[in-house]
């Protein structure tokens, strides 16, 4: 079994920052998903269950916060890490994270080392 990881993010740009940050992973098998919303993003997840999910908070459709909610809350899928990524760093919105059950709430703009080394120990290598 493939580990995989979904990036969700309504940005072209946003994605592809993440994707080239997370690049060196491909090569020690990790697989990439894409969607660029809320539905996508949740449809993704229930089909191909990616052990790490970035999410961006605001996507149309569905916002990160309610997918993320879903996933840890109605469909009780607990083995999916999820980072909830925000261009905003209110205290408000970050505690509605955690309330909905993220695993981990970042603000933009992502240090990409940190976002690299952690998704090495999420995936386990």
């Amino acid at each position: 079994m493939s580990l995989k990881l979904l990036i969700a993010d309504d940005e072209v740009h946003n994605r592809l920052l993440i994707e080239r940050t997370l690049e060196d992973l491909e090569d020690e098998g990790v697989v990439f998903l894409y969607a660029c919303h809320g539905g996508a993003a949740l449809e993704k997840i229930k089909a191909e269950r990616p052990k790490l999910v970035f999410l961006d908070v605001m996507m149309p459709i569905m916002n990160g916060m309610d997918v993320c909610d879903q996933v840890k809350n109605k469909l009780a899928l607990s083995d999916i890490y999820i980072i909830l990524l925000a261009d905003q760093g209110e205290e408000v919105d970050e505690k509605r994270g955690r309330e909905v059950g993220a695993d981990l709430y970042l603000t933009k703009p992502i240090d990409t080392d940190k976002l690299l080394e952690k998704a090495r120990k999420i995936l386990g290598i």
